[in-house]
């Protein structure tokens, strides 16, 4: 396994889409900072940045350029054929790389996170907003870890999903909310931060057992997916 999680590490971090992560977390940090030195008060910026550039944009967008590349190269290129001609276990390859694409999103989203939440509040709301957005690397890479096995376009279908799911109905039809990713990291930011500025619309348990729930059905989906992959690289 850690093999393949250096393997995977190696060779993300030796592509060109990992520069495509970089833009967003300094275009957060840049904005936050605009209404920190003009005087503006957090009540007026933060949920325009820490939730509408942060958590509805930086974090799915990161989770899907990471999660969708840490298999799905290897797929478009035909190298996976070389992992699967070997005898090992399927989740031995998808656990090892989704760790991987938890790691780097997690860590790329962190810190203009607790940059932004420290610059707003103090350390304790950068603290917060970290572990939820940690939370949040955790479900949207496992979905789209999946869905670079289940779809020959997973960066198209992903993008769809970001911005219309998570960006326009969870925020607009109260029904959805309770299936967002988005809302459940709001959720665990808000209690684990105490901050007066952030708002959420699911209670503390409903996000922490639809967290867990949507890890262990993509988790599994992407295991039998792989599973089902022949030696071509064809799902059989």
């Amino acid at each position: 396994m850690s093999t393949v999680a250096w393997i995977t590490t190696r060779g993300l971090l030796g592509r060109r889409r990992f520069l495509l992560l970089l833009p967003l977390p300094v275009l957060m940090v840049a904005v936050a900072l605009i209404p920190r030195l003009s005087g503006a008060s957090p009540e007026e910026w933060v949920q325009e940045v820490i939730v509408a550039m942060g958590f509805t944009t930086l974090l799915p967008v990161v989770a899907l350029i990471v999660g969708t590349g840490v298999l799905g190269a290897e797929i478009d290129d035909g190298t996976i054929t070389h992992i699967l001609s070997k005898p090992i276990p399927r989740w031995r390859i998808v656990v090892p790389k989704l760790l991987v694409a938890i790691g780097v999103t997690a860590a790329t989203a962190a810190v203009p996170f607790y940059i932004v939440g420290a610059i707003a509040s103090g350390p304790r709301l950068g603290l917060g907003i970290v572990v939820g957005s940690t939370v949040g690397a955790v479900i949207y890479s496992t979905i789209f870890v999946a869905l670079s096995l289940v779809s020959r376009r997973p960066v198209l279908l992903g993008l769809v999903y970001v911005i219309v799911w998570e960006g326009l109905l969870s925020n607009l039809v109260s029904g959805t909310r309770v299936l967002s990713v988005q809302q459940y990291a709001l959720t665990i930011a808000d209690k684990a931060s105490a901050s007066p500025l952030l708002n959420n619309n699911v209670s503390l348990p409903v996000a922490v057992v639809m967290s867990i729930v949507v890890t262990v059905v993509f988790l599994v989906v992407a295991i039998r997916k792989l599973g089902s992959f022949s030696v071509t690289g064809e799902t059989s």
